[in-house]
């Protein structure tokens, strides 16, 4: 970008697009949006230039860099001649000069009052200053016509400066819901499970604010057999506070399996998984539930701009009480959801639906006084596949109910993480999902590589992460393990062939074998727990395992013969 960098590039652009990049969010926003809409075209030089001044700044430079952009100092840009600045931020300090600037939204338009950083007052986010609007440089791409409407009320000098563009994240979420599979296949959720992810946007009024203790006392009561949890947080929270203080202030919900969702990127086809969305006044939450996905309000701060879509959302949208089950809010909003709860919401956000993309690119390279590329205009691509986002649980309080006998045998199992066993009233949500039945218990289950050790000696049942190849060294594992830790009573190995092996405390081992999928050792295990308890026999056994409410499946039990000594 130097008055002699012409002497050092390879690529001779006819067009400088800047790109400033002031949080991480707006940074974000633009490199998702910007290859599809210059791909393949050499005509166009894209430069980023980082604005420092922004109370949320970390992790931007970060980001650029992996990323594999080319930064400049903001201050070299007053010292350049740029074609066109695309920003996602509204606020940043635009040095003089006569080019464009193009503002995309960063959310779903102007819906939210922020701390002005210039004033002690608020002002309405996405809104860019009126010095700039004055120059008639300034172009404010927006989703809708009411938020045209809405920009001119509270700013009149913005008359004649929108662009009706529609919603390329809108497009992508919703374009994306056939690969639902796939993403719940990538962050670890089963077929069977049911997805549960929470959205908090930023500040004193958001979900995490108004309840910190929301996602451990999820995962509390909701059998984890049944349900994952998962949490989007907005990247001001992250940037403000810190991955450290976040993962410190989850812990124990991290230990119980919360799928956290990384901060750029991950956040989208995590909400496009998602069976049923708890969040608040933020944008993640006008976009699931305008793209079909089952709502509960946990939060709605007074910051939240009245007439605006969000607003009409939480007119109609049920209300999470934190203080009440949390299960059966979750099973009732699910199953009293239709697809179209919300279309009226969605008419009111977006418009020009699948066809933000091609509005943005001819925007784009109009400003820039460029002939469009003779490809096809773009449209939205379905969402990369994410990381897996979870560490496994290494640790359960196990409910089991042995009801029947004789032929009719059937243990109900519900498995809860250990690491939020404290949170909230989780014993008596436990014994609320579980047949009413004299034979009941409760025991800790560990696996081989469960940190705390306190857990580890104080479990009734150990079972071991891998599956074994061979059953002898199924049996070597079992052995081994009930000399380590003499404080359990049985030990359990998965042998390939969806077989498990539960050793017991007095030298028996019982072959459990699943007449369904693959299951979990654990599971088989807690089987072979509550027949022990119960007094009941463990050779030839054929008992009805039900997975909470999940589903059932028939396992057999046969005692092995006991192995030879010596």
């Amino acid at each position: 970008m130097g008055h002699d960098a012409h002497r050092w590039s390879t690529f001779r652009g006819q067009r400088t697009l800047v790109v400033a990049a002031r949080t991480v969010t707006s940074t974000v926003r633009a490199l998702e949006t910007l290859p599809s809409l210059l791909r393949d075209d050499s005509r166009v030089t894209v430069v980023f230039a980082y604005d420092p001044t922004s109370a949320f700044n970390a992790g931007v430079l970060d980001l650029l860099r992996d990323t594999g952009c080319r930064v400049m100092p903001w201050e070299q840009l007053g010292h350049t001649a740029p074609d066109l600045i695309l920003s996602a931020s509204e606020n940043i300090d635009v040095p003089e000069g006569d080019c464009p600037v193009l503002v995309l939204p960063h959310g779903v338009g102007f819906q939210k009052l922020v701390p002005d950083s210039r004033s002690p007052h608020d002002r309405l986010s996405g809104v860019v200053k009126d010095s700039l609007l004055e120059t008639g440089r300034a172009w404010l791409a927006v989703s809708h016509p009411a938020q045209e409407e809405q920009l001119l009320a509270a700013h009149p000098k913005a008359a004649g400066r929108t662009l009706l563009v529609g919603d390329p994240c809108f497009d992508e979420l919703v374009g994306s819901r056939p690969h639902r599979e796939t993403y719940r296949e990538a962050m670890g959720v089963a077929e069977h499970q049911r997805l549960v992810m929470v959205s908090s946007t930023w500040g004193p009024t958001s979900l995490l604010a108004s309840h910190p203790e929301l996602l451990p006392r999820l995962l509390a009561q909701l059998p984890c057999d049944e349900y994952r949890v998962g949490a989007i947080v907005h990247p001001n929270v992250w940037s403000a506070h810190g991955a450290w203080q976040i993962r410190t202030l989850q812990a124990a919900a991290l230990d119980a399996g919360l799928l956290l969702m990384p901060t750029v990127h991950a956040w989208r086809p995590g909400l496009v998984a998602a069976d049923v969305l708890i969040g608040d006044h933020g944008s993640v939450t006008l976009y699931g539930a305008s793209a079909g996905t089952p709502l509960l309000l946990a939060a709605f701060g007074r910051d939240a701009v009245p007439g605006t879509a969000v607003h009409h959302l939480a007119a109609v949208a049920p209300r999470l009480n934190a203080h009440k089950d949390l299960r059966r809010q979750v099973e009732d909003v699910a199953r009293e959801h239709t697809p179209q709860r919300y279309a009226a919401v969605a008419e009111h956000a977006f418009a020009e639906s699948g066809h933000a993309l091609a509005r943005l690119r001819t925007a784009v390279y109009r400003l820039l006084k460029l002939s469009e590329p003779p490809s096809p205009p773009p449209s939205p691509l379905a969402l990369p596949v994410p990381d897996p986002p979870a560490s496994p649980v290494t640790s359960w309080q196990v409910s089991t109910s042995v009801t029947g006998d004789g032929e009719e045998l059937a243990v109900t199992v519900c498995r809860f993480p250990a690491a939020v066993s404290a949170h909230d009233a989780a014993v008596s949500a436990h014994d609320a999902t579980l047949p009413r039945s004299p034979v009941s218990f409760t025991h800790l289950a560990c696996t081989d590589d469960e940190r705390d050790h306190r857990l580890a000696e104080s479990a009734s049942v150990l079972i071991r992460r891998r599956p074994a190849s061979t059953a002898i060294g199924a049996l070597r594992w079992i052995e081994d393990t009930l000399t380590r830790l003499p404080g359990s009573l049985l030990a359990a190995s998965g042998v390939r062939g969806n077989r498990c092996l539960v050793g017991l405390r007095d030298g028996r081992t019982v072959e459990v074998t699943a007449t369904g999928p693959a299951l979990d050792p654990g599971l088989p295990a807690a089987v072979v727990y509550a027949c022990l308890r119960a007094g009941l026999r463990l050779n030839g056994a054929l008992v009805t395992l039900r997975i909470g409410d999940l589903r059932d499946e028939d396992v057999i039990l046969r005692l092995r013969p006991a192995r030879p000594t010596g």
